[in-house]
């Protein structure tokens, strides 16, 4: 995992803690999509292109195709556009993250389908920290 990785994991790991301690309202099933789908990660091509150096251009490339042909059937994501490669490339390491930190989270997983509570927040944000 190179420099780039790691802090794009700590700032999706960071967001969804976030996201939970300022009061998140919306079904735990859409946590994801609301994080790293409804906003964009990076803005500007310029930027764009420094990160994906930052990360490895190729295998970002390749983490996208291998993510959107196994969950899609096809690549959908525009591969010559580096805004749109790297906020997938975001889309994806927040979705592994959130998986990773809410492995074995009880409150999480029996609260997938429900709309989220501050009460549930706080039990899923206690087993985080914990983890």
């Amino acid at each position: 995992m190179n420099k780039k990785e790691r802090e794009m994991r700590e700032e999706a790991r960071a967001a969804i803690i976030e996201a939970l301690k300022n009061g998140y309202t919306g079904y735990y099933g859409n946590l994801h999509h609301e994080l790293f789908y409804a906003d964009y990660y990076i803005i500007g091509t310029y930027k764009a292109k420094e990160a994906l150096k930052d990360y490895d251009v190729f295998k970002a490339i390749e983490k996208v195709q291998e993510y959107e042909k196994y969950n899609f059937g096809k690549v959908c994501t525009d591969l010559s556009d580096p805004e749109k490669l790297i906020n997938m490339l975001y889309y994806i390491i927040g979705e592994e993250v959130l998986y990773e930190i809410m492995d074995g989270v009880e409150a999480w997983e029996e609260n997938w389908n429900n709309q989220a509570t501050d009460e549930t927040n706080a039990a899923i944000l206690e087993a985080i920290e914990k983890k």
